[in-house]
């Protein structure tokens, strides 16, 4: 899409890292199952979840955390944690798909596991720490 000056916008999850920083913040919703690649889904507006909110932006839905060890965690980290808020939601390819993708994740060295059990702990979700338990297991067993 141009604009009246012949400039396209720029993309809604670039503003959103320049406005919050990537420090504590990352893709929740299916923003993050896009991240990780278990859903066909796109959602209306890009969803980021964040330690430090900021005003409206167009085009970006914020979700507040207040977990403080998330500022430790990269966006994908943050986008894992986001996904095991309510995996039966946002994973339309199953959980063994979000299985191998951690994996693989993990073996390329594009997620730390453990930052994740650390930031887990701090986590008030429950859903997001028998989830992430579950990960685990399911990681062991591989």
């Amino acid at each position: 899409m141009k604009t009246r000056y012949g400039m396209t916008r720029p993309r809604v999850d670039d503003v959103a890292w320049e406005v919050l920083g990537e420090t504590g913040s990352g893709p929740a919703g299916y923003s993050a199952a896009r991240e990780w690649g278990v859903t066909t889904q796109i959602p209306a507006s890009f969803h980021v979840a964040t330690l430090w909110p900021t005003d409206p932006i167009v085009g970006l839905t914020q979700h507040s955390r207040r977990n403080r060890e998330r500022a430790t965690l990269t966006p994908k980290e943050i986008a894992l944690l986001e996904l095991l808020r309510a995996p039966d939601v946002y994973i339309e390819a199953g959980w063994g798909a979000l299985v191998e993708r951690v994996w693989d994740a993990l073996d390329q060295s594009k997620v730390r596991e453990g930052v994740l059990h650390v930031a887990v702990a701090g986590e008030r979700n429950v859903a997001t720490r028998e989830s992430f338990d579950r990960l685990v297991a399911d990681l062991t067993a591989k």
